[in-house]
């Protein structure tokens, strides 16, 4: 490939790489693979976008440019809220820190009910906004907030029933995919939405009587009957607390925190930060 800029070639081809990481994820939950061997798969998923950030970064010159453009396209924010929703259902709050990094870095905390729903369970200091990008998700929304269980449950069918219908009306590169199908080619990967199921799990909405073919019962079981926790601090360090591993680290707590500490060395407090206590992550190099 001869790039028409400095840095196309580099940003098209980890753009691709992210794509393909998602869809092989994806593909070996639809294949029916056991849901506790899919953690491999979600940390090259999550690693993947942020070597895309940077090269996009480093394309257009802009630092802290999102990898997913979240208001316009209703495709971009169904990547995310997938994402974000196999993080939370596998139990890997570090690699959700993570991922969640790479936009609000970019602007888009406190912008959409939705994206602040699915992250306040699991991370401090969330905005409470009542008002979302995309009116795809309005039925999903909606069952957070009904008066009744029973009316929560019913909303989040709705919203199961019309997914796949309304995602045909937008654009997106998978709808329809299955018609491509040719004995073992094709670019089907498979229909699930996971946000749904990280919706229930979160917010404890009865799903037995969701059996719709999108809705990821299963991995929704997963989450719920999950005892294990050593997976949660994989790549965690409080302020205070020695380094545990050389390398790059960053916290939410502030922007553009990523940088490099030694083992043993003790790890900064963030003051003044809407985060409350100052975590850091590992950056995954």
């Amino acid at each position: 490939m001869e790039e028409d800029f400095p840095g196309q070639e580099a940003s098209l081809k980890a753009f691709e790489v992210k794509q393909d990481s998602l869809r092989a994820l994806i593909i070996r939950y639809t294949a029916g693979e056991p849901v506790s061997e899919l953690y491999e798969s979600l940390e090259r998923v999550v690693r993947s976008f942020e070597i895309y950030q940077k090269a996009l970064a480093d394309y257009e010159g802009v630092s802290n440019i999102s990898p997913l453009n979240l208001e316009d396209s209703p495709g971009d924010f169904e990547e995310f809220v997938q994402v974000a929703s196999l993080c939370i259902l596998l139990h890997r709050n570090d690699l959700l820190v993570r991922f969640v990094h790479l936009t609000d870095a970019a602007g888009f905390d406190s912008e959409d009910t939705l994206y602040e729903d699915l992250l306040r369970k699991n991370l401090p200091g969330r905005a409470d906004i009542d008002e979302w990008f995309h009116p795809v998700y309005t039925q999903l929304i909606r069952s957070i907030y009904a008066s009744s269980k029973d009316g929560a449950s019913k909303l989040l069918n709705e919203y199961c029933c019309q997914w796949y219908e309304t995602f045909g009306e937008l654009q997106t590169n998978w709808h329809d995919t299955h018609l491509s199908i040719d004995g073992d080619d094709g670019s089907y990967f498979g229909y699930w939405a996971f946000e749904a199921g990280a919706i229930a799990f979160l917010y404890g909405i009865d799903d037995s009587k969701i059996d719709h073919m999108v809705y990821p019962k299963d991995l929704v079981e997963y989450a719920r009957n999950y005892t294990g926790s050593s997976i949660l601090q994989i790549g965690r360090v409080d302020s205070g607390q020695p380094c545990t591993k050389q390398g790059y680290w960053f916290t939410p707590a502030q922007a553009n925190s990523r940088r490099y500490f030694k083992q043993g060395e003790i790890m900064p407090n963030v003051d003044d930060s809407r985060w409350g206590d100052t975590i850091w992550y590992w950056s995954g190099e």
